[in-house]
């Protein structure tokens, strides 16, 4: 379905859900770059493991993990330590998002300075 979406030239962006149901279902070739969202949480490290180890498995393309909500250095570490043969991008815990989550305004628009929004705007050129 998602070749159906736009040309080869566009870029299309789909935010499926949690887990690795959605990509046993992908046909192989189907996307070209693959992006794990993990937190600093065992849980959350499982799942993506699982996820970015299916990837590669099937040959889905690049994986990506985002290291996402973050605080400190150990957080950081703990990711890039699941995931040492991937990109790792960090993504750090900021107040700003939660505050325009509230006011139903998008960071972008309220904290375009924000660590977390800078962050993001870098993973979007890396994917571009």
């Amino acid at each position: 379905m998602l070749g159906n979406v736009a040309p080869a030239d566009q870029l299309v962006v789909a935010d499926l859900e949690a887990g690795i149901g959605t990509l046993t279902r992908l046909a192989d070739g189907a996307v070209d770059v693959v992006v794990v969202v993990v937190q600093p949480t065992p849980k959350s490290l499982e799942v993506g493991a699982r996820a970015a180890a299916l990837a590669h498995e099937r040959q889905l393309g690049r994986v990506v993990v985002v290291a996402n909500r973050t605080i400190t250095e150990e957080d950081r570490e703990m990711i890039r330590g699941v995931f040492p043969e991937e990109e790792v991008v960090v993504v750090p815990e900021d107040p700003s998002i939660l505050a325009a989550d509230r006011e139903g305004r998008a960071p972008l628009d309220t904290a375009p300075d924000a660590p977390a929004i800078e962050a993001l705007l870098r993973l979007a050129e890396r994917l571009a």
